[in-house]
């Protein structure tokens, strides 16, 4: 652990914002840009073919990009084809669509097949001579071109924050169930829609300030929203059902010395019915000597605090939970790395200013894909992107371990050394 260099996995023309993980396609989505202002930089969509290397290593190649003109995408979710991209004050709805150039072809060729009729049952020289002259003009519809492509619609667009000053979604999230969308903005209020309906639900203030995140449970039981107002609080639809107080577990720090950053439900492995939330702390105020910022635990149905733990003094800016809930992910505003045990809150890997600069989102890559293995030999992999346009991989090998049968025969071979030890230093012993 400590200082080392983690390679690139992608490097994008522009300052990179947000990232995700598309669990059906495995498509890497990862999006940013300059802003409206009249620098050169671009502001754009970027879809990424992610590919195992080997067992452990990666590798990433540029597939499409879709350009957003003058706005910058600060945050996304992804939900069955369908991209939510924050983008100043409203939320822009894309779909996408990702195949292969061979089946594009294929269905341009069985329609062309369908207007041509007769004249392709034609035998013969006359058949052979309207092959040669399709070849001649460049008819490559027969090739096995298997070369991915991407398009993208867009669909609609919702005006999600209503700050006068200087509106701004700070984030957005589907349902687990993808029948809603939620949305977080600077003037303090969650909007959320029925998808893809994209009539307003629910439109409430939540917190006094900016949203700093939200997440909701599954069945779309309880909203949980953190604010910049010091607080962390849990809804059922509009109504305000509690408010969390992380301070029960460490009655020693005092009040509004830290601030709730972000907050994520998780799974907990080997238990169906379970249910996990996490939230991240950081320090209200800045200090030479930087206090700890601090991971909770609670109970996912009760909200009662379960376990605290520091993570460090550097400040926390991202926080990614894995499909199993086996894993935690931490980025920070000096560009550090981390990957927690969630069971424990222990630190199982960390790389120290792996970006030069704040990691601005993290994602996990799905446990597994439809007919892709894409972990590999890795417990488990975690993708980081930052300000600096850096798009990098962090992966935790598989842990060795032996086979049952061979610790068994282990413990067999020393109870029969211990055995014959003991006749031979007490002649008579069995």
């Amino acid at each position: 652990m400590g200082r080392r260099r983690v390679p690139d996995l992608y490097r994008a023309p522009f300052p990179l914002y947000t990232i995700k993980v598309d669990p059906k396609t495995g498509l890497v989505i990862t999006a940013g840009g300059g802003g409206a202002s009249k620098t050169g930089i671009k502001n754009a969509v970027h879809f990424l073919d992610l590919q195992l290397v080997g067992e452990q290593q990666y590798s990433a190649s540029l597939l499409h990009a879709h350009d957003t003109d003058t706005r910058a995408t600060m945050n996304l979710a992804v939900g069955d084809g369908v991209i939510a991209a924050g983008q100043d004050g409203s939320c822009s709805l894309m779909r996408f669509r990702h195949s292969s150039q061979r089946e594009e072809d294929s269905a341009a060729s069985k329609q062309a097949g369908n207007s041509e009729g007769t004249a392709r049952r034609r035998g013969g020289k006359g058949d052979r001579r309207g092959q040669d002259e399709a070849a001649a003009s460049g008819d490559k519809s027969d090739t096995k071109d298997e070369t991915s492509h991407i398009s993208v619609t867009p669909l609609a667009e919702v005006q999600s924050d209503l700050n006068p000053k200087d509106p701004l979604q700070k984030v957005v999230r589907f349902s687990p169930d993808l029948s809603l969308l939620l949305t977080g903005g600077s003037d303090g209020h969650i909007r959320v829609w029925e998808f893809p309906s994209l009539k307003k639900k629910y439109d409430f203030k939540a917190h006094e300030g900016e949203i700093e995140d939200l997440d909701m449970s599954p069945g779309n039981k309880h909203l949980v929203t953190v604010g910049r107002d010091f607080s962390c609080s849990v809804w059922s639809g509009s109504q305000l059902a509690m408010g969390l107080n992380w301070l029960e577990t460490t009655p020693q720090i005092a009040e509004k010395t830290y601030r709730y950053m972000a907050c994520r439900f998780g799974k907990v492995e080997d238990q169906k019915d379970a249910l996990r939330l996490y939230t991240v702390q950081i320090p209200h105020k800045r200090d030479r000597k930087p206090p700890p910022c601090y991971l909770t635990k609670w109970d996912g149905k009760s909200f009662l605090p379960m376990l605290t733990a520091p993570c460090g003094s550097e400040v926390i800016s991202s926080l990614a939970v894995s499909d199993s809930g086996t894993f935690l992910g931490l980025g920070t505003v000096t560009g550090s790395v981390a990957i927690y045990i969630a069971f424990s809150l222990q630190k199982l890997y960390y790389v120290q200013e792996s970006h030069g600069i704040v990691v601005t989102d993290l994602a996990f890559l799905p446990d597994s894909l439809k007919g892709k293995d894409i972990k590999g030999n890795n417990e488990t992999a975690m993708l980081s992107v930052a300000v600096d346009s850096r798009c990098q991989i962090h992966t935790v090998p598989n842990r060795r371990s032996f086979p049952i049968w061979l610790v068994l025969f282990c413990c067999g071979l020393m109870v029969v050394g211990v055995v014959l030890l003991l006749q031979y230093l007490f002649p008579g012993f069995i």
